[in-house]
C-alpha cells in the first residue's frame, strides 16, 4: 500500500537495534534521545513481538489475554515506527523497514464495512488473525493521522487515499439527531453499549480533517472540520481553556482532564491558524497551551497521566512550537522523558513500568516511550510535520 514498501528481507535487517542508550543529557541532545528510543524500541520487539507485524498486549503475557493486540495499542507501535523513521539522516532511514511492516500489519485490522455502511478498521484482528471487533472513530481518526504525518514525510498517495476513506467514516458517525441533549458530536464508537460524543472523538477528527484540507484543497474538509471544532467547544471546553471528556445523550458531562485532550485542541487551533491565517487561532492554541501546562506540568499532576495521552499531548504543543519557535513545551517533553527513563523503566529489560506493584507492562505504554524518544530526536524544524 506505500510508496516505500521494501521486501521482508530488507525490512528486517534495517529494523536490528542500535546499541543501548545512554543517559540523556539534560536539555536534550538529540542523539541520546535517538539511542533511547532506539534502545526501547528494541525492548518492544524483544517482549511483545507476536509475528507478521503484529504484538501482544502485554508482558508477561496471561493465558487469557488475546493473542494480539486491540487496534488502539497496534497504532501506537504504528506511530512510534514512524517516529522513529522521522528522525534526521541515517537514524530515520534505517527504520524504514520497520515502517513498512507497521503499514501492512495494519491492514489485518481493516474491515469492509461498520454500522454506517462505510469501512474503516475494527477494534481487534479480523480473519485470519482474530474475529474482529467494533469500529472506534477515535481508534480510526489515530491511524488517519498517521497517515497524514506519513504523507507529510513521503509523499505516498497511499497514505492519502486511507486518511480520506478513514475521515468519511468519521463523519458518518456525526449525530444528526436533534433531540439528543447537545446535539451534534461524533460518537465515541459504533458499539451499541456506548452512545458518548468525547473530545477525542471529536478534536482529532477535525485534525485529521484540517491535514487532508491542507494536502487536498477540498473545502469539505475545512467545513467539517470547523463543525467538530465549534461542538466541541461549545459542550465540552472550560472556560478556562481546558476540555472535558465526554457528554451523554441526556447531557451528562464527564467531567476528567486528560493530557492528550488538552493536546489535540492546540494542534487543531495551529492547523486552523495555518489554513486560514486568522491570528485568533493562534492565541487560542497559546491559551489552551498555557492553561494544560499550568495544570499538568506546574501542577504536578503530568506523571500521573498514560504515557500515551502525554506522548499525544507534548506533539501537538511541538507543532506549536514549530509556528511560536517556543521551547517551553519541549523542555517539559524533555525533562517528563528523563524523568521517566530513570525512574520508570528497567535497565535490564528496557520496560517501562508505570503500575506499581503490578509486574505487566502494556505494549501501548512503551510504544508511547518510543515517540516521545523519538520526536526528541528530530530536526525542531520537523515539528511541522506532528498531528
Amino acid at each position: 500500500m506505500r510508496v516505500r514498501t521494501l521486501t521482508l528481507a530488507v525490512a528486517l535487517l534495517l529494523m536490528a537495534p542500535t546499541a543501548a542508550a545512554d543517559a540523556a543529557t539534560p536539555g536534550g541532545a538529540r542523539a541520546p534521545y535517538s539511542r533511547q528510543a532506539a534502545a526501547s524500541y528494541a525492548a518492544l520487539e524483544q517482549y511483545f513481538a507476536a509475528g507478521d507485524g503484529l504484538y501482544r498486549e502485554q508482558y508477561p503475557v496471561e493465558s487469557s489475554d488475546n493473542a494480539y493486540s486491540y487496534e488502539w495499542p497496534f497504532s501506537q507501535a504504528h506511530v512510534a515506527a514512524l517516529d522513529l523513521a522521522g528522525q534526521p539522516g541515517a537514524a530515520g532511514n534505517r527504520y524504514d523497514g520497520a515502517l513498512a511492516q507497521h503499514d501492512q500489519a495494519q491492514l489485518a485490522y481493516w474491515h469492509d464495512a461498520g454500522s454506517t455502511g462505510l469501512p474503516g478498521f475494527a477494534s481487534g484482528v479480523e480473519p485470519p488473525y482474530g474475529t474482529g471487533g467494533d469500529f472506534f472513530y477515535d481508534d480510526n481518526e489515530w491511524v488517519g493521522l498517521q497517515d497524514v504525518q506519513h504523507w507529510s514525510f513521503f509523499h505516498d498517495r497511499g497514505s492519502v487515499r486511507q486518511a480520506e476513506q478513514i475521515f468519511a467514516l468519521v463523519t458518518s458517525g456525526w449525530d444528526d439527531d436533534a433531540t439528543h441533549a447537545d446535539p451534534g458530536g461524533v460518537f465515541w464508537t459504533q458499539a451499541p453499549w456506548s452512545s458518548d460524543r468525547n473530545t477525542v472523538s471529536n478534536m482529532p477528527g477535525a485534525e485529521l480533517g484540517l491535514r487532508l484540507y491542507q494536502i487536498t484543497g477540498k473545502q469539505q474538509y475545512l467545513d467539517w472540520s470547523l463543525r467538530m471544532y465549534g461542538w466541541t467547544n461549545a459542550n465540552l471546553q472550560r472556560p478556562d481553556g481546558l476540555y472535558w471528556d465526554h457528554v451523554d445523550l441526556a447531557g451528562n458531562i464527564e467531567k476528567t482532564i486528560w493530557s492528550y485532550n488538552q493536546g489535540v485542541p492546540v494542534g487543531v487551533n495551529v492547523l486552523l491558524y495555518e489554513v486560514t491565517g486568522q491570528r485568533k487561532y493562534l492565541r487560542e492554541a497559546q491559551r489552551i497551551a498555557a492553561a494544560s501546562y499550568d495544570y499538568f506540568v506546574s501542577g504536578g499532576r503530568l506523571d500521573a497521566q498514560p504515557p500515551f495521552f502525554n506522548s499525544i499531548y507534548f506533539k501537538n504543543l511541538l507543532l506549536l512550537e514549530s509556528v511560536t519557535h517556543g521551547t517551553t513545551y519541549r523542555k517539559a517533553m524533555a525533562a517528563y522523558a528523563e524523568r521517566t527513563w530513570a525512574t520508570r523503566r528497567d535497565p535490564a529489560t528496557g520496560l517501562f513500568h508505570f503500575a506499581d506493584g503490578d509486574p505487566h507492562v502494556q505494549m501501548i505504554q512503551q510504544a508511547a516511550m518510543v515517540q516521545i524518544y523519538a520526536v526528541l530526536a528530530w530536526s525542531p524544524s520537523d515539528y511541522r510535520h506532528l498531528y
